[in-house]
């Protein structure tokens, strides 16, 4: 399984090769990017990440920690957000979507806590990545 559509290491996708894959949700991948670098001091750039398994991300980092990297894939995005054990326990007391919580139960627990990889195919998905999101600037903060 691959998170990401573009796994060419040598073909940097894009913007327009990446709204053409996505399709109906590149605006919400718009909007996302957006509302990222509005709330919060992130470096950005797109990067080929992690191998075949994963391909390019839009990557976005505070102070050098990854605070989230969006995978462009066929007819929808990735979301990937890396939250501690601490950061897990929150999330599963707060409201979030079915689809969310399954991603939660279903990600490897590492020493340093669990990559989430959410699919992102409306707009109603992006509530979920942007309390998610919430919980990880917290930790980075520290």
């Amino acid at each position: 399984m691959s998170y990401g559509y573009f796994i060419d290491k040598k073909h940097q996708p894009t913007e327009k090769e990446i709204a053409k894959a996505i399709g109906t949700v590149f605006p919400v991948w718009k909007k996302l990017a957006q509302f990222i670098r509005e709330n919060y001091p992130v470096l950005e750039d797109f990067k080929y990440l992690y191998g075949k398994k994963y391909g390019w991300a839009l990557r976005f980092r505070i102070k050098r920690k990854l605070l989230t990297s969006l995978y462009p894939a066929q007819k929808h995005f990735v979301v990937q957000v890396i939250l501690s054990p601490d950061a897990i326990e929150k999330a599963k007391l707060m409201k979030l979507s079915k689809k969310v919580y399954q991603v939660i139960e279903k990600a490897h627990s590492y020493p340093e806590g669990r990559w989430l990889f959410v699919p992102v195919e409306s707009e109603t998905d992006i509530r979920d990545i942007k309390q998610l999101l919430s919980l990880r600037s917290k930790r980075q903060d520290k």
